[in-house]
């Protein structure tokens, strides 16, 4: 199962000073730099609004999603392709954006969303624990068909069994990548929890007369002779 129903719409404006110089200043205005390509045409450089950006990228939605770019009385179908950020501040400071063709198929990253945990007997009854081996898979599809996320359902699964991406019911047009190069990935697995074992202290006896060391043997004769 998965959703594809979300409309996304972003405005930016064309950007015409380059350079890192232009790009801080454009920062200093809580502004992002950006770039669309693809789709047959020539890059363009673009302005964001960092607000309306961050706002955006809040929504897991949003990047497995066909959005609508604005830039004045235009509009073009976009996927959002990079990110980035400041190392250390909450802050944008580029984004990319690839124009997306009827005609072509997309490679996306879409998040796996699992469901059915507390129903499933290796969990409700055996007391196994459910591990997500993958949070997402590489799709390709037509941009019609691209789903919001891929739902797996783990309802029926036993103790100590493991879900693999050959065991995903897929939306209509859509395949994994991994699949298509014969690569069967693990995706979720149900196990018991680990028991660690409290270490074990051995008690020590105090030695024996006869096991203490000569050295002290000797001092504890010196202390007696003096006296």
């Amino acid at each position: 199962m998965a959703s594809k129903k979300q409309k996304f719409e972003i405005e930016a404006t064309v950007r015409h000073d380059m350079g890192k110089g232009a790009s801080r200043r454009l920062r200093r205005e809580q502004k992002v730099p950006g770039v669309i390509y693809g789709g047959g045409k020539a890059p363009v450089a673009l302005t964001f609004e960092h607000k309306h950006v961050a706002k955006s990228l809040e929504n897991e939605a949003f990047y497995s999603h066909i959005l609508t770019l604005k830039t004045g009385s235009e509009s073009e179908r976009v996927i959002l392709k990079d990110v980035q950020r400041h190392p250390y501040k909450p802050r944008v400071t580029h984004v990319d954006f690839q124009r997306v063709r009827a005609d072509e198929k997309l490679h996306m990253h879409i998040p796996l969303h699992f469901v059915g945990a507390d129903k499933a007997p290796g969990v409700k009854d055996a007391g196994g624990l459910v591990s997500h081996i993958m949070s997402d898979v590489e799709i390709a599809c037509l941009p019609d068909d691209l789903p919001e996320f891929i739902e797996v359902d783990i309802s029926e699964m036993q103790l100590n069994q493991i879900l693999h991406l050959s065991d995903i019911k897929l939306p209509k047009g859509v395949e994994i990548v991994a699949l298509s190069h014969d690569d069967d990935k693990p995706v979720v697995s149900v196990h018991m929890p680990r028991v660690e074992e409290e270490p074990v202290v051995e008690e020590t006896e105090a030695p024996a007369p006869s096991e203490v060391p000569a050295i002290a043997q000797k001092g504890e004769e010196a202390e007696g002779e003096e006296k």
